[in-house]
């Protein structure tokens, strides 16, 4: 009786074991226990023109918002070359119960690999001219990718708090590239080209959103902050044009932050993906001013971002944000007024887009403006050195 006791302890605790192991199975790779998931999430950001269309643009602040540790072409990253659209920091998360190495191409049609990390190979090096090209295409290759479940957690770190930290803040297996270890791949870039999605500002402060042709958007939400008063609506448009009210019940950036978080999850992100995507991009996502967020489809980033992964996964899901910054008449006064008065505050506040904005502004070849835009752009502008 006590060996038979004994084997039923023995046998109950192996069979504990084992559904510990099929749970935790089952969250990583759902349809195949031996299976590689792969979750990738980025962020496509443009700025709206008076009409609706995507307007050129440049962030002052340059590619120094990253760690140095970070690579980037030698041009000093998308910070210096205008275009459209900007891809911002999408990252490749892989989930596997085993050790595996893994190869990794994403290829980006009329785009340019600025930044990435770890190491990888990337071209075309240097060819900004090529963004006016309609045949540029972009590529970024990683080999090799150690994917190590239980592989070490001890990551880079530069010597100041980063956004592009928190990233790191899911239950993704460490990967290791030429000895070099992260949470995730990480790459940005800049294109031009059409997004699947345009938004125009109506003249009564309602938001006209229109998708491109062939293309179904399924959940947007048009955020504001009014000096600290935020107000945001969510809306799903089909095929045809939507016109969106201003968002006018009181919220919360903490209130947007769920509901985009939600989103995410709908759309096939894991909760600690989807928490550590707005972690990343809390503070730029819900800064002053007005701007539309949309889950771009999923047939519209394979499209301009072809992803090879050998061997092939078991699943893959791809989030995408696309953000359209709408410049109101209430951001362009009081950029008009901070400049006029040389006030460096608001110019700071709205220094991510103050390119876009100066250019609805009016440039004049007068000496009074061009003293106005070097005041503007000083203001804005990293000091040398920049990375952190």
């Amino acid at each position: 009786m006590r060996h038979r006791a004994i084997l039923v302890v023995i046998l109950l605790v192996t069979g504990l074991i084992a559904s510990a192991g099929a749970r935790r199975s089952s969250v990583l790779t759902p349809t195949d226990p031996d299976g590689l998931v792969v979750h990738e999430w980025g962020t496509f950001t443009s700025v709206s023109g008076e009409d609706g269309a995507p307007v050129e643009w440049v962030p002052p602040i340059g590619p120094q918002e990253l760690p140095c540790f970070v690579e980037r072409l030698p041009f000093s990253g998308k910070g210096w070359l205008q275009a459209t659209v900007r891809m911002e920091t999408p990252v490749l998360y892989f989930y596997s119960p085993v050790d595996r190495d893994v190869d990794v191409t994403v290829k980006f049609k009329r785009g340019l690999i600025t930044e990435w990390y770890p190491p990888a190979d990337v071209t075309p090096r240097l060819q900004p001219l090529a963004l006016r090209s309609p045949s540029l295409e972009g590529a970024i290759s990683w080999k090799q990718i150690k994917v190590r479940p239980r592989g070490s957690e001890k990551f880079l770190t530069g010597s100041k708090a980063n956004h592009y930290y928190a990233a790191r803040e899911t239950d993704a297996a460490p990967v290791e590239v030429r000895g070099e270890r992260e949470r995730f791949l990480f790459y940005r870039g800049i294109a031009n080209f059409a997004p699947p999605l345009t938004a125009r500002l109506a003249k009564d402060g309602r938001v006209v959103v229109t998708p491109a042709a062939n293309q179904s958007v399924a959940d947007v939400m048009l955020f504001d902050n009014r000096d600290g008063v935020v107000v945001h609506r969510s809306a799903q448009p089909n095929s045809n044009e939507l016109t969106i009210d201003a968002p006018s019940q009181a919220s919360s950036r903490e209130a947007a932050s769920a509901a985009l978080e939600a989103t995410l999850i709908k759309h096939g992100l894991y909760p600690r993906e989807a928490a550590a995507m707005v972690a990343t991009w809390r503070d730029s996502w819900f800064e002053d001013g007005l701007r539309l967020f949309y889950v771009v489809p999923r047939s519209a980033v394979d499209d301009v971002l072809p992803l090879d992964v050998t061997p092939e996964p078991t699943s893959v899901a791809r989030v995408f944000v696309g953000r359209i910054e709408l410049l109101t008449p209430r951001v362009l006064d009081a950029v008009r007024t901070a400049i006029r008065n040389r006030n460096r505050e608001p110019i700071v506040k709205y220094g991510r887009v103050l390119q876009p904005i100066v250019a609805r502004l009016g440039v004049t070849d007068s000496p009074e403006w061009k003293k106005d835009l070097e005041f503007a752009y000083s203001t804005v502008s990293p000091p040398p050195g920049g990375c952190r």
